[in-house]
């Protein structure tokens, strides 16, 4: 509430407490826009691999675990929703806070609040539909958009924090159970019950310290407002809890019974390891889909993939001519967008019935690191272009690619995508970036998956989860090794145009 936590993902320093962290376990991400997730007493998090949340149709087949933590203002919400933060030792998790869904307030309202007159802590206080939709949204792994109160002016700032998927989300407020809607969405119901006299202390620190308030005002909105709110809203949702942590972050025994509790519910859910042998076996009884263009095998594209195929090619010829290739990819990518009439006006006064894209503008998304190479082809192309990059690599030991850094411009809704990655193989890689794009809100439809070289599999699989992607290359080879290589391939398309020796793990899949 008014007098609660700073809202938002962000967290600060969670003191030390006697809660041992469970081995290390994947889990999800935000969006890299944002400052690290958590930074403790003993590390910070960031980012880390986030293993598939979909199953081989594309769709996602877990949801976020949400534990919802409900308490009178100023009982603890926050510490507690840290320290189990830290005690899960889960790198990919959110902690939203309802203070960041008040209501935008009338003139007149401002100044009330700004004399303590005003009630913040009513159910109508706050926007319920956009609490829902952010955190339905936010539970089937969308990335979201969330505001930033600012407590001083009793406002939301411009600008708006982004979010993108979790395993785990946290979810205080003071009016965490008042609504059913919300409580559907709520997997674990934590009710913080502190002591009265113990909150209304906690509250005069800190409305006197960080919100430059005078304690006049402090005694007179908790009298008015605050105390009847808990009595009438808070206090009877107690019998909702599926367990009620005593003493807030101080009691370590009932911290612990959460976290276990969260573990072993997080260990029920399955991922796609060892669906890389799936997909080996998939789909390979299909003709090739229709989604599916393969640039003409021209005898200048002919000549150019026997060079780069070489194996005793030298590194600045096979950038050379790869650089080619992609260059001539793009441009028949581009032959693919949708087109509108249009006429201008010569300067010789006549008139030329021409062709515009029809749609708001193209973005590149790069997957790191091959995919990276294919830029400068797209920038030289389309004139000020937007970039985005996803880096995905595939995990040593379970097969299965992980997601680990993302960067992507802002409002992508309307935009046609080009997805870009120099090899695709198995498709796992292409699967977990376009499900990226369409958790981002870009639609299916929209999406052009731009590779230099893709083996069947990778095709089949890909057209098989999302049937709407268009999918261009320069040319498609028939088999996949047991490493899940091209055959006869390209090699290690990364490693021969940097000049690097990647280990194994590194292979784009």
């Amino acid at each position: 509430n008014q007098s609660g936590s700073n809202g938002g993902a962000s967290l600060a320093a969670a003191p030390r407490h006697p809660l041992t962290p469970s081995p290390r376990k994947r889990s999800t991400s935000q969006s890299e826009t944002e400052p690290p997730l958590l930074r403790t007493s003993r590390r910070t998090i960031y980012t880390a691999g986030r293993p598939p949340w979909y199953n081989v149709t594309g769709n996602t087949f877990k949801e976020a675990f949400v534990i919802g933590l409900c308490g009178g203002s100023a009982s603890g919400k926050t510490t507690v929703a840290k320290r189990i933060i830290e005690a899960l030792d889960v790198p990919w998790v959110v902690l939203l806070s309802m203070d960041s869904f008040y209501k935008v307030l009338s003139e007149e309202e401002q100044e009330a609040a700004a004399n303590s007159e005003y009630d913040f802590d009513r159910p109508d206080a706050f926007d319920f539909p956009l609490l829902l939709s952010v955190l339905r949204k936010l539970k089937t792994g969308k990335s979201v958009k969330v505001p930033v109160y600012d407590y001083t002016t009793h406002r939301r700032r411009r600008e708006w924090k982004t979010l993108y998927g979790a395993t785990v989300v946290v979810f205080e407020g003071i009016l965490a159970f008042s609504n059913k809607e919300l409580l559907q969405l709520l997997d674990m119901k934590v009710f913080v019950d502190t002591d009265s006299d113990v909150r209304l202390v906690r509250r005069l620190q800190r409305d006197i310290r960080h919100r430059g308030r005078h304690v006049p005002g402090i005694l007179r909105q908790y009298e008015r407002f605050v105390k009847p709110a808990f009595h009438a809203y808070i206090e009877p949702a107690v019998q909702l809890a599926d367990i009620v942590v005593p003493r807030g972050g101080e009691n370590f025994v009932a911290l612990d019974l959460i976290v276990q509790h969260v573990h072993s519910q997080l260990e029920k859910v399955t991922t796609l390891r060892g669906d890389m042998s799936a997909l080996a076996s998939s789909h390979q009884v299909h003709s090739l889909p229709e989604t599916l263009s393969v640039m003409k095998r021209t005898p200048q594209v002919h000549g150019m993939h026997t060079i780069i195929r070489n194996r005793e090619t030298s590194r600045d010829e096979f950038i050379f001519y790869s650089n080619r290739l992609m260059r001539l990819l793009v441009e028949h990518a581009l032959s693919f967008l949708p087109l509108q009439p249009v006429t201008v006006e010569t300067p010789q006064g006549g008139v030329y019935d021409g062709r515009r894209l029809n749609g708001k503008r193209i973005t590149g998304v790069s997957i790191l690191r091959a995919g990276e190479t294919m830029e400068p082809a797209l920038t030289a192309v389309c004139k000020d272009i937007r970039l985005g990059k996803i880096l995905i690599q595939t995990n040593h030991h379970t097969g299965e690619p992980e997601l680990h850094y993302l960067r992507l411009p802002r409002d992508l809704s309307e935009d046609y995508v080009f997805l870009m990655d120099a090899t695709v193989s198995t498709g796992a890689a292409a699967l977990m970036a376009v499900r990226v794009l369409l958790d981002h809100d870009v639609s299916e439809g929209k999406i052009f998956l731009l590779s230099l070289l893709m083996a069947e599999l990778g095709v089949q699989s890909l057209a098989y989860a999302f049937p709407q992607v268009r999918i261009l290359t320069t040319a498609v080879d028939k088999d996949v090794n047991r490493e899940f290589h091209i055959v006869p391939g390209i090699g290690n398309f990364g490693d021969r145009y940097f000049g690097t020796d990647a280990p194994s793990e590194d292979v784009d899949a």
